[in-house]
Formats: structure tokens, C-alpha cells, sequence
């Protein structure tokens, strides 16, 4: 691992995942150019998750099975296609097709999390693993701010036809960088593949604790983003849809302080970091709930609880690395796959509650859910965690 090959990692990963939000600010413009209301423009965002979905099971293992140097460029390749589909689709069916297309390839950037931990020396992995899921959630908040800062100056089109160059590019970048490596497994068929997914988590422990941490992780992560737009359009604030987009650049504060935890797992504080971790994100929701009147304590809050969850998100990534130096594409696939579960669930349950009570109501929900990892984090630290 070369610091720029490790740089042209975080990137890619970064904007592959950014395939999968780049509608959510564009809604309201596509779906008046489409002639749609809100219901079908809506389900857009829907296409793209039960996309990402699909990739995440059937695509991320073959990681583990096919030479990743051709696998990892061509997949990011077709998301380019699926980008470029996206900005000349004629119709709402053709638009929510292609971003399904869209969700299925951009999993590209889950198959590079895995090599570079296999690329990474034993003593860096936690840091070089910590560096590239930053380069995911950096892609995650980046996009809603590209998307709806390039949207507002052209058009919704121009987002992906733009997205689509960016990665054709990063996919000749990536092709001469990274090493030929040989195949992982040889003797596992693509079924056999896909089966041995569901025997490694029945198998390790250390991988179910880390998809609850995950899954639960993600589900709070949704469950701050999604409400905020309300809360910022609403009063007192009542701020554009420009400028909420603005407030990713207090997601991405949270996620560069969290890189330190890499470097925590390096030097065997993994434990103690994933429990603090959890702490800082329990006491966020306090400090996000009085910040619902007052902007600079809401800030606050919003950087406070995205440094506890990415930092316990790199630390479960890590953990669950060390498992199998064989499979860790498919440790990576039955972690993503709980990180999809909670932050959807997340996303419903968020919008139910500000339905019900506003702010308030989000806040002490997202509490809860963020208690029940703590309490999992005090059964395990002593035994399985520390296996």
C-alpha cells in the first residue's frame, strides 16, 4: 500500500457510494421536468437502495473469488453507464431503472474497503481501513452538497453526466494502480460463495456483534439526516434547500476527527474506543435536541455524533477484517448488508417519529436505539470483543 494508491482508494469508494444519493436533494426539480408528482418521484430514492441492495449481496462476495484489479474498474465502469442512463432518461420508469442500475454497480466501493485491508500491512490496517471508510461517508455527504450545488446552477441531468465522467476516469486510475493480486478462494462456486456468506456469520461472533454495532450505527446516522431537512426549512430557521445542503460540511468535521480511530484499533484500544465511541453518541442527542432553536449548538451536535458513529463503524470494519484474511469481501457483504438494514430502518422509523413529535420526539428515539449498542458494547467488551 503507497500513500497515493491508498489516496485513489478513499476517493473511488467515496464517489461510488455518492451514486446512491446524488436524487435525494434533486426531487423536486425532476420530478417537474418528468411532469410526476411527488409519490413517483419519491420511489426514485427507493431504486436506489433496493439496487444497492442487490449489489451488496450477489456483487461484493465475488471480491473474495475474481482478480480485483479487472472486477473492482469494471464494475466502476457500469456505474458510470448507469450515471449516464440516469441523465438522458426520457421518463420517471426509464430514471427509476437506471438508478436501480446505479445501486447495483456502485458497490464497487465496498469490494475496495477489503483490499485495501489486504493491502495494508498488519500494524497499519486499522488506520488504512479507517481512511478508506472515510472516503465512503466523505462520498455519502459530499454528494448531497455536489449534487444540489451543481443542480441549482444547470440541471438535475448535468449531476449525473458529470458523476458519470468523474468515476470513467477514476476507473482508468484504478486499473493501473492496483496490483494484480490472485483470486482468494478457487474452489468455492458462485453459489457455494454466496452460502458461505450466511456460514460466516452463523460461525464468528466477533462478525454478529459488529453488524449490530453497524446496522444500529447506520440506523442513528439516518435518523439525524433524514429529519434535519425538516427541521432546518421549518422555523426558527427556515433555511433553502442550498443551504441545508451545506450542513454535510459539519458531517465531514465528525467523519476526518474519527480517522484517529484506526490508529486506536493499530495500537489494541479498539475495545475501549468502540464503548466511547457509543458514548459520544448518546450524549449527541442531547446536545442535537437543544440545538432544534439554537444553530451553533446544533452544529455542534451534528459533528459530536458523527465522530462517535464513524469512529465505531471503523472500528467494527476493522475488527471483522481480522477474522479471515480469505474472506473479507464477504465478512464486508454481511456487514454492509446490516448497515443497509438499520440505516432503512432508521429512515422509517425517523420520519415516524417526527411525524408524531417533531425534533423531540427524533431525538429521544435516536437515543434509545443508540443505548442499545452501548449495553451490547458493556455484555461483550470482556469476551467477545476481545477474541
Amino acid at each position: 500500500m503507497t500513500r497515493p494508491l491508498l489516496l485513489l482508494l478513499a476517493i473511488t469508494a467515496g464517489a461510488a457510494i455518492g451514486g446512491l444519493y446524488y436524487a435525494q436533494p434533486l426531487l423536486d426539480q425532476i420530478g417537474r421536468d418528468l411532469g410526476v408528482g411527488e409519490g413517483a418521484v419519491g420511489a426514485l430514492v427507493t431504486s436506489a437502495q433496493v439496487g444497492y441492495a442487490l449489489g451488496i449481496i450477489l456483487i461484493v462476495p465475488l471480491g473474495d473469488l475474481l482478480r480485483r484489479r479487472v472486477l473492482i474498474p469494471a464494475m466502476v465502469l457500469l456505474s458510470a453507464l448507469a450515471l449516464g442512463a440516469c441523465a438522458a432518461s426520457p421518463n420517471i420508469l426509464t430514471l427509476a431503472l437506471s438508478l436501480i442500475a446505479v445501486g447495483v454497480t456502485t458497490v464497487a466501493g465496498q469490494m475496495i474497503t477489503p483490499l485495501a485491508g489486504d493491502l495494508a500491512d498488519d500494524h497499519a490496517r486499522g488506520k488504512t481501513v479507517g481512511i478508506v471508510v472515510s472516503g465512503v461517508i466523505t462520498g455519502i455527504l459530499v454528494s448531497r452538497i455536489f449534487s444540489g450545488l451543481v443542480a441549482s446552477a444547470t440541471s438535475w441531468r448535468v449531476v449525473f453526466l458529470v458523476a458519470a465522467v468523474i468515476v470513467i476516469v477514476l476507473a482508468g486510475l484504478l486499473y493501473r494502480a492496483i496490483p494484480n493480486l490472485p483470486p482468494k478462494v478457487t474452489t468455492l462456486s458462485y453459489g457455494g460463495l454466496l452460502k458461505s456468506v450466511f456460514s460466516l456469520v452463523v460461525k464468528e461472533p466477533v462478525l454478529r456483534v459488529g453488524m449490530l454495532f453497524g446496522s444500529f450505527g447506520f440506523a442513528v446516522f439516518s435518523m439525524l439526516w433524514t429529519p434535519l431537512t425538516f427541521l432546518l426549512s421549518g422555523a426558527p430557521f427556515h433555511y433553502s434547500t442550498a443551504v441545508i445542503g451545506l450542513f454535510g460540511v459539519a458531517g465531514l468535521i465528525g467523519t476526518f476527527a474519527a480517522q484517529n480511530a484506526g490508529r486506536w484499533h493499530d495500537r489494541g484500544r479498539s475495545v475501549l474506543g468502540t464503548g466511547l465511541s457509543w458514548v459520544l453518541v448518546l450524549v449527541s442527542w442531547a446536545i442535537v435536541w437543544f440545538g432544534g432553536h439554537f444553530l451553533v449548538v446544533l452544529v455542534l451536535g451534528i459533528i459530536v455524533m458523527d465522530v462517535g458513529i464513524q469512529a465505531q463503524n471503523i472500528f467494527a470494519q476493522s475488527r471483522i477484517f481480522q477474522i479471515s484474511g480469505e474472506a473479507r469481501s464477504r465478512l464486508n457483504t454481511a456487514y454492509m448488508a446490516a448497515n443497509w438494514i438499520g440505516a432503512s430502518l432508521g429512515s422509517v422509523v425517523a420520519t415516524f417519529a417526527w411525524e408524531v413529535g417533531g425534533w423531540t420526539a427524533v431525538s429521544i428515539v435516536g437515543a434509545c436505539f443508540s443505548v442499545v449498542p452501548l449495553l451490547v458494547w458493556a455484555v461483550t467488551r470482556n469476551g467477545v470483543l476481545r477474541t
